[in-house]
């Protein structure tokens, strides 16, 4: 993609900006040593919309971008699915998971399970999410930003690797939590303008200059078919990434996509994950937490519009691409006027680098405070902590670019990242659910169903090959639920001295997050109508 000198001057002030804030926002006062809540939970005092927009930068990066514009070009608006029923899940999350979360105080999510359960579970769940941050997801962010990079930049993929690694970790490294917010404001306001100024141009030029509302009518006249949110077994084909076909129905299998495993992908992620759920952690209060949530909640009803739409209309555009993950890289290369390209690349950047950013922070979070504080130094200092947690970022990205590489030996590295992660989180999900809301779970049950999660998934991959994979990740579910069960039963179904107490005044919420979160619903129940 040829760049004129306005957009390197575009993107260079976005570069300049991000710095900049990031590094401003990390300065101490003289005298005043950062400590352990400043560094993991940015003080306990994000306010809603740093926190809301902070979901969002984390959560979005090139796989939305490239991926979901290419599942886009391939399935339609059915893929818009992750992203709407995320926007009930963040309600659910905010409603009942953040007031048990937030009473206990909590820096990581190993924490509340040694809370709830014992140090067995907490300690095996906290070298679980290192590796799996580590070696899969945080690998993945830099190997998949640097890729979108190389096809829309013609960047050689060690360059991106470096430059993304630097450019994340010139601030997020010393300033921790905090720089990673209040940039993540920043880069959201990034993502979602230029993601926008895309799809209008990209729609406009669909309606021959005539405005993308026009556009937007236009490519429901070319291809209906792509607007139809739930896909029918045998009712479309799609490339396999293999030079063949596969009945769409496998990646969204019909109305289970509705009542089946997308609510375990979506409430493990939103909910019971780390590198998501820090950002209410560090909220000043319990509803600045829950209006957070809900505002992300607008944001993901807004994002197909961003990630998906520009897919559709290559589609519409009949792009002359080998795949359908170069839809993205292929509009921006064809349509999108100078200056403007400048400011979309600077979106992509953006994603990028608010996610990597915030995976290196939650990853020292947990090995600091769950592994170096309770296994190597149990006395250390404030000091010690954010000393610690800044090695360990560090040491975490270098591994990252060790690793990133070798990751072009993958046929499909999304995809694989996709089902290896859908093998962990419906047994980390059973055992969080169980420990809110099953007085009897015990930690017995809590070890078997982390164990058994991979087991049972297994166990259906290589046995029932044609179960679609969401639906396998709930089925998976309910079993690790039944097993967690089963040992409670053995134990005698008492209650376990460590249930949570859900008393009376524990979810509360304000008239605004309610009002808010049923506007929420009113609208994705209009779009499913619209769209079935």
């Amino acid at each position: 993609m040829h760049f004129a000198t306005l957009d390197y001057i575009v993107f260079i002030a976005y570069c300049i900006l991000i710095i900049g804030i990031g590094l401003w926002v990390s300065r101490r006062k003289k005298g005043v040593e950062t400590d352990s809540s400043d560094y993991f939970l940015a003080g306990r005092a994000l306010p809603w919309w740093a926190i809301g927009a902070s979901l969002i930068a984390s959560n979005i990066s090139a796989e939305q971008f490239i991926g979901m514009s290419g599942s886009g070009f391939a399935l339609g608006l059915g893929i818009a699915s992750y992203e709407w029923m995320a926007a009930i899940t963040l309600i659910i999350v905010a409603y009942y998971f953040l007031p048990i979360f937030l009473e206990k105080k909590i820096y990581t999510m190993p924490q509340f399970l040694e809370i709830r359960f014992d140090k067995r579970v907490k300690t095996v769940m906290a070298i679980f999410w290192l590796i799996v941050f580590v070696f899969v997801n945080l690998t993945s962010i830099v190997y998949l930003g640097a890729l979108a990079m190389e096809k829309i930049m013609g960047i050689r993929m060690i360059y991106g690797i470096l430059g993304l690694a630097f450019f994340a970790a010139l601030y997020s490294i010393y300033g921790g939590l905090k720089a990673v917010a209040w940039t993540d404001v920043i880069q959201v306001v990034f993502l979602v303008g230029g993601g926008l100024v895309t799809t209008y141009v990209a729609l406009d030029y669909l309606s021959g200059g005539v405005g993308f509302i026009a556009g937007f009518k236009e490519l429901l006249r070319i291809a209906p078919e792509k607007f139809d949110m739930i896909i029918e077994k045998g009712s479309m084909m799609i490339p396999d990434g293999k030079g063949g076909t596969k009945d769409a129905y496998i990646d969204l299998p019909g109305i289970s996509v509705l009542i089946g495993g997308m609510w375990v992908a979506n409430l493990y992620y939103w909910g019971c994950n780390q590198y998501i759920i820090q950002r209410a952690l560090a909220a000043k209060s319990l509803r600045e937490a829950q209006h957070g949530l809900v505002f992300a909640s607008f944001l993901k009803i807004l994002l197909p519009l961003i990630v998906v739409i520009p897919g559709m209309v290559a589609f519409a555009l009949h792009a002359d691409i080998g795949r359908s993950d170069e839809a993205y890289p292929w509009l921006l290369h064809n349509f999108v006027p100078t200056g403007v390209k400048g400011l979309a690349f600077a979106a992509l950047v953006a994603a990028i680098v608010s996610s990597l950013a915030s995976m290196m922070n939650s990853i020292s979070t947990i090995f600091t405070m769950d592994i170096y504080r309770e296994y190597f130094n149990k006395t250390a200092s404030e000091k010690q902590l954010v000393k610690t947690g800044r090695i360990v970022s560090a040491s975490a990205l270098l591994i990252a670019i060790f690793i990133a590489p070798m990751l072009q030996n993958l046929d499909q590295a999304f995809q694989y990242i996709q089902e290896f992660t859908g093998f962990v989180s419906p047994g980390a999900l059973a055992i969080f659910m169980a420990g809110f809301f099953y007085k009897k779970a015990n930690a017995n049950g809590a070890l078997a169903a982390a164990i058994a999660t991979f087991v049972f998934s297994l166990a259906f991959k290589f046995l029932l090959p044609a179960l679609p994979f969401m639906d396998r990740m709930g089925v998976v579910f309910l079993l690790c639920l039944g097993l967690i069960w089963a040992f409670a039963s053995v134990a005698g179904n008492k209650n376990h001295p460590k249930a949570i107490d859900l008393h009376k005044g524990l979810y509360n919420s304000s008239v605004g997050f309610k009002i808010a979160s049923v506007i929420i619903v009113v609208i994705l129940v209009i779009l499913y109508s619209i769209w079935w």
